[in-house]
This record gives C-alpha cells, sequence and structure tokens, in this order.
C-alpha cells in the first residue's frame, strides 16, 4: 500500500512541476518554448522521483511533442534512431555474447588467482578484475557476475576466521570495492557506462564533432586505472584494513571455480576473436581511414558489423547437453535479457535535449551560470562536484541528458573548449559512491547484508571527493593535449527556427586581463598565472 501512496504521490508531484512551471513561466518565454519547459519539468520530477520507470518516462515526447503541436511525429522520433543507440546496443550484444559463454567469469578467476589469496590481494584482484570487465560489460552486469564469486570468497575465509575483527573489514572492503570498481571501470571506454554514450551523442548532434573511441580512452583509461589504485588504497590501506593473510582454502576455491570452466571452449575462443577485432578496430579507426578510402569506418558501423558476426559465427559449442548443434554465438533469444530501456532512455533524451536547445532554453540557463565562472579551473571542479554529487539521487543517464546542454552552452558563452566542461560533468556522473539508489551496483552489494548505510555513506563520500580532484586534474592538463581542437571544431550547429531566439551576449572579452590563482581548492597562493593566457588554451 505505501509502495503504490508513493507512486501516485511522485506522479501527481511531476504534474504538479510542470503545471506550476507552465502558469508562472519562470524565464518569460514564448508559448512555444513554455511547452517544452512544462514537458522538461515533468520529465525530470519522474525520473528523480521513480514515478514511472525511466524508459517509460523517455517515451512522453513521442506523446506529447505533436500532441502539443511542438514537432512533428517524425522529427520527433527520429532521436530514438540516433547513431549512438545503436553504437550502445552493440556494445551490448558483445557483453551478452561474453557473459553467455563465461567468459567474463574465466576472466574475473584469473585476475584474482593472479593477485593472490591475502585479505589485501583478494580485495586488489577483485578491483581490478571487476574494473577491467566493467570497461567492456554494462556496470551492473559486471557486479551481479562478481557478486556471487565474493560471497563465495567470504564464506570460506570466514570459515577460517571466524569471531575475527578482521572478517567485518575485509568482507565490507571486498563488498564495496566492487560497486565503486564497476562504476569507475566504466568511465574508461565510451561504451562502459550510458552516460558516456549519451554526452558523446549530444556532442556530435550540438557540434557534429566525433568523440573518436580512442581519445575518450587516451584520457579516460588512465584516470580509471589511478582511481582503481586510489580504491584500493581507500579500502585495505586506510578505511577498512585487515590483517588475514594468505589462505590455502581461498586458493583452493578459486583453483576449483576455475577447474570447473575447463579449457576454453570453441566458442569462448570465438567471442574473444570478436571481441579483440572490435576493440582494435575502435582503437585504430582513424588510422584506418586515413590510410585507406575505400571504405570509412564509424564507432557505430563497429560495434554493429561484431554484434551481426556474432549472430553469424557458428558457436561450436553445446551452452547445454541438450541443445541442438549448429547454433550461433548469439541467438535472438539471447537479446531478451538485454536493457532495452536503456536504449530509449537514450533516443528520450537526445529528443528532449534538442527541443530545449532548439526554443532557446539552454543558451539562457548557460548565459545565467556564466556569471559564477571567474576562475576556469574552479568552474570544472565545481561542475564536478556538482554532477558527482546529483548522481546520488538521480539516474546518471538522465542528469547527463538534462545538464549537457547546459555546460555546452556556458562553455560557449566563455569561449572555452566544451569538452573541458562537458566530460568532467560526464565522468563525474558515474562516481555516485554514497547512497544504495545511486546506481544499481551500489544497490546489489548493499543487499548483501555486509555493509550498512552510514558505511556505505562515509566510503561513498572520501572517494567522491578523491573523484572529483583526479578528475578535475586530468581533464584540465590532459584534455588540450589528446583532444587538440581548432577554432572551427565547435562550431554550434544552427537549430531550425523557432519562436523562441536567443542571441548571446559575449560575457569575457579575448582581451579581458587579470590575475587569479589556478589551483584554488584551499592552496591558496600555491602560483598565479595569467587568465587570459591560461583560458585562451582551452578557447575555440
Amino acid at each position: 500500500m505505501k509502495g503504490t501512496t508513493r507512486k501516485w504521490l511522485a506522479i501527481f508531484g511531476g504534474l504538479l512541476a510542470a503545471a506550476l512551471v507552465y502558469l508562472t513561466n519562470p524565464f518569460g518565454v514564448s508559448l512555444h518554448a513554455l511547452k517544452i519547459l512544462a514537458i522538461a519539468a515533468l520529465m525530470v520530477t519522474w525520473w528523480v522521483t521513480e514515478a514511472l520507470p525511466m524508459p517509460v518516462v523517455a517515451l512522453l515526447p513521442v506523446i506529447l511533442f505533436p500532441l502539443l503541436n511542438i514537432n512533428t511525429l517524425e522529427k520527433t522520433a527520429a532521436p530514438y534512431a540516433h547513431p549512438v543507440i545503436f553504437l550502445f546496443m552493440g556494445g551490448f550484444m558483445l557483453g551478452l555474447a561474453i557473459e553467455k559463454w563465461n567468459l567474463h567469469r574465466r576472466i574475473a578467476l584469473g585476475i584474482v588467482q593472479i593477485t593472490g589469496t591475502s585479505g589485501d590481494r583478494i580485495v586488489l584482484g577483485f578491483i581490478l578484475s571487476t574494473g577491467l570487465l566493467s570497461m567492456w560489460l554494462s556496470n551492473t552486469a559486471t557486479t551481479m557476475m562478481m557478486y556471487p564469486i565474493a560471497l563465495s570468497v567470504i564464506h570460506v575465509i570466514s570459515e577460517n576466521h571466524k569471531g575475527d575483527g578482521n572478517l567485518k573489514h575485509f568482507a565490507l572492503a571486498i563488498m564495496l570495492a566492487i560497486a565503486y570498481a564497476s562504476n569507475i571501470g566504466g568511465i574508461a571506454t565510451i561504451i562502459g557506462t550510458p552516460p558516456n554514450t549519451a554526452y558523446v551523442g549530444i556532442i556530435r548532434d550540438t557540434y557534429h564533432y566525433e568523440i573518436s573511441f580512442i581519445s575518450w580512452m587516451l584520457i579516460c583509461m588512465p584516470l580509471a586505472i589511478l582511481l582503481l589504485i586510489c580504491l584500493y588504497f581507500v579500502m585495505v590501506k586506510w578505511l577498512y584494513p585487515n590483517r588475514i593473510r594468505k589462505d590455502e582454502s581461498t586458493r583452493m576455491l578459486i583453483h576449483q571455480e576455475l577447474a570447473q570452466l575447463g579449457p576454453m571452449s570453441k566458442a569462448e575462443k570465438r567471442v574473444l576473436v570478436i571481441f579483440c577485432a572490435t576493440a582494435f578496430l575502435w582503437i585504430f579507426r582513424e588510422l584506418i581511414n586515413s590510410v585507406q578510402s575505400w571504405v570509412k569506418l564509424d564507432d557505430t558501423i563497429i560495434a554493429v558489423m561484431c554484434a551481426v558476426a556474432l549472430f553469424m559465427c557458428p558457436a561450436g559449442t553445446k551452452v547445454k547437453p541438450e541443445d541442438e548443434e549448429g547454433g550461433s554465438l548469439l541467438e535472438w533469444a539471447d537479446t531478451s535479457k538485454m536493457a532495452w530501456g536503456i536504449l530509449l532512455l537514450f533516443g528520450g533524451g537526445i529528443t528532449l535535449a534538442g527541443a530545449l536547445e532548439k526554443a532557446g532554453l539552454i543558451d539562457q540557463l548557460g548565459q545565467w551560470l556564466a556569471g559564477f565562472s571567474g576562475n576556469g579551473f574552479l568552474l570544472v571542479l565545481v561542475i564536478t562536484a556538482v554532477s558527482c554529487f546529483i548522481s546520488e539521487l538521480m539516474s546518471n543517464v538522465a542528469q547527463v541528458i538534462v545538464f549537457a546542454p547546459v555546460v555546452s552552452s556556458l562553455a560557449d558563452a566563455l569561449h572555452m573548449n566544451p569538452l573541458l566542461l562537458g566530460i568532467p560533468m560526464a565522468l563525474g556522473a558515474s562516481c555516485a559512491g554514497m547512497m544504495p539508489m545511486g546506481t544499481p551496483p551500489n544497490a546489489i552489494v548493499f543487499a548483501s547484508g555486509h555493509i550498512r548505510l552510514k558505511q556505505m555513506v562515509k566510503t561513498g563520500f572520501v572517494m567522491n571527493i578523491v573523484s572529483i580532484i583526479l578528475i578535475t586534474l586530468f581533464c584540465w592538463f590532459l584534455l588540450p593535449i589528446f583532444m587538440k581542437s581548432g577554432p572551427d571544431s565547435f562550431k554550434r550547429v544552427k537549430p531550425a527556427q523557432t519562436e523562441q531566439k536567443t542571441t548571446w551576449k559575449k560575457p569575457i572579452e579575448k582581451s579581458e586581463a587579470g590575475t587569479v590563482q589556478l589551483l584554488s581548492i584551499g592552496v591558496a597562493g600555491l602560483f598565479d598565472i595569467n587568465q587570459r593566457n591560461l583560458i585562451s588554451t582551452y578557447r575555440v
């Protein structure tokens, strides 16, 4: 009964938010823009409160935009087939094949076996294996796969350390490490987590600028590795140290699990080949395109091509003894396990973001935020921090969909590279660690019974601070190196004419001088530098 009441209160809250926006017109916009703003308020409220499943909320533009004469049905529905959606669909299918043939389990157990069986090394093994898998599989699927393995290891260790106070720290560290490593690993690649893919799609639509798979990895892979290392030290050297020494029974458990898997099957080998081929093409796509003109590779084309290959390639192995011969690595029935809803969420988000942009609402909000932009480095830090903590209460995908156009417009107003503000925002959205509802991996490990809420809040807060600082530093110093772009790289695509048109006033003149502190994170006076010279590095 309580659940039903809460649901209807949330539904009513969304309708009330939309009505208030429509009746008060807080930004003084035209009727056309006001209708879009009211729909945005409705969708965001329902996303935050989870009044309805998020993919269902994402379908609202298909109903309301044509119904209220905001846009035609054809134009409204087009973003639901955006190239980024097919990119993520291909990545999902590759992940399904890896899971179907237990290749992910073999990789995880192998890493844990290599790292050793002392308490600290076991935690390290789970951090590395979870982080590595999460770079290519969904965070939720990775956590669900590692969760039972971790429970088995905790059970074996507990048999030999009954009454040992260290066991509580060990169990707590290993469970939290799985959730956080899954979230961290996802930031390393474009397909690692939905916020990355959503942001790449928005930038592609807004500027016709393509963030390549390799350029994302050059920045975010080292960042993810460093965050995983920090996670290890926070877990076992600072917050939850344990003195569990090398345990023979744990080593035997891992060995038995690997023995049960047996040698690599033909299907595993073929999936591994397709996976490696996909990664190779993603990484060297630009080089391949530059040395020949026969074909033009694209990240989406590569993902879908390799997904189709999974359906074409014979498995050569039965999933179950009773299965018939002649099956492929992936059958269409397997896709019933795929998160189709996230694809609808992408489509709805892109549709909403495009409507807000065309109505001029994003420009107005960006110009309002420009008043808080005194220090470029501090601005990146604040955007990362806000994104990180908002993600504790709001879906990270919905968050990126809503805020990406805002920070892009703010960057335009400040003549800054929009990636300098947008990528930290997208990465920060994947760092929720304080609340169980912040992200599915958090909820999964919280259900284990080994974690109290206050422990998750404390640990998550520490990791949030570490993540905010490292993301800000990496993006501020490395983005200009690995994502070089000239003045014409970020020319905003002109939206179709609408009733609302906003003209930017340049808030900062290029000739503006003045000296500011670059690293004002509490270390006042560390070093000063001419702001004009520094910010111009990131201007376009």
